[in-house]
């Protein structure tokens, strides 16, 4: 998975609500969809969709499946995020030199 697959599956309003109803936890279909405005059966396709971009794992419990954010999966796409603090700190860093080289020589 590349972080631009996970944005572009994270962009559906219902996917990413399935999605952060994980968040505290694994939990069964039935569970995951419980108060949503859409189907089980629509679940377990926004399910699908996330765990074959890596998002989402699942398990099986008996008959039940049961769905986990898979950590490791959403590793790129926070490093893609935390890419632009890099970059913006080392932006900074250089008009800050800059800034200060310009004070001194007007000294």
């Amino acid at each position: 998975m590349t972080y631009g697959s996970a944005l572009v599956v994270l962009a559906d309003p219902t996917r990413r609500e399935v999605f952060e109803r994980l968040r505290t936890g694994p939990r069964p279909v039935n569970a995951i969809a419980a108060g949503m405005p859409v189907s089980r059966p629509a679940v377990s396709q926004h399910l699908k969709v996330l765990k074959e971009a890596g998002l989402v794992e699942e398990r099986s419990e008996g008959v039940r499946r049961i769905y986990s954010v898979r950590r490791e999966g959403l590793a790129e796409l926070r490093a893609w995020i935390d890419s632009f603090w890099g970059d913006a700190l080392d932006a900074f860093k250089l008009e800050a030199e800059s800034s200060y080289q310009a004070k001194k020589r007007q000294r």
